[in-house]
């Protein structure tokens, strides 16, 4: 199962980076950072990478771009939550297996504060639950927006600053260790939806 998982990205890693010089290769970035904040499961890190990897010096303005995207989905999320939770935020979130997200969510925002939304924007705790219940809890907007920002940035950049100053050797490194890294980020993907079975 493992290797048909890694050979699957594999091949997703290949057709990104033929895809990655398209002109429209920053749109669909945009709109895979959007989809992933609020409904959609994969996280836009490969895009980003490959995008990266096959250009470094686009390696700033995709993780930008990767931000504004994640933030305005997340921002779309908290619509979701605030204004129709129980026609579609409910089900998204069951989806996740978090039918009691919102009571307990309002619980560790109440115990833990700003740190638990800062917590989902940078780890692979998926963001989007948080993003949903943010809105069904009627958390203050200013301050969803600017954690969120901050969150999102601090993930993106990070990968993106990497890459354009070590483009030439983490390129040799991720084809070099791809099946090792690819086990790890399904791991930390799976881990992230198992994570908030249990924090939130």
């Amino acid at each position: 199962m493992i290797k048909i998982l890694v050979d699957w990205l594999r091949g997703l890693k290949t057709w990104m980076e033929n895809f990655a010089d398209k002109p429209q290769s920053m749109f669909w970035l945009f709109f895979l950072s959007f989809a992933e904040s609020s409904f959609f499961p994969i996280p836009p890190d490969i895009l980003l990478i490959a995008i990266a990897v096959s250009n470094p010096k686009k390696a700033l303005p995709a993780a930008l771009w990767c931000t504004i995207g994640s933030v305005l989905g997340g921002i779309f999320g908290y619509a979701i939550g605030y204004y129709f939770m129980e026609a579609v935020g409910n089900p998204i979130v069951e989806f996740y297996g978090k039918q009691d997200a919102m009571a307990n969510f309002i619980s560790m925002y109440e115990e833990y504060g700003m740190l638990f939304l800062a917590g989902a924007a940078f780890t692979p705790i998926p963001y989007k639950i948080s993003t949903i219940v943010s809105g069904a809890a009627q958390m203050d907007l200013f301050q969803f927006i600017s954690i969120s920002s901050i969150g999102r940035a601090a993930r993106f950049f990070l990968v993106g600053g990497l890459i354009y100053i070590y483009g030439p050797q983490i390129k040799v490194f991720i084809e070099k260790y791809f099946d090792k890294l690819s086990i790890a980020f399904l791991i930390l993907l799976v881990g992230g939806f198992i994570a908030i079975k249990f924090i939130v």
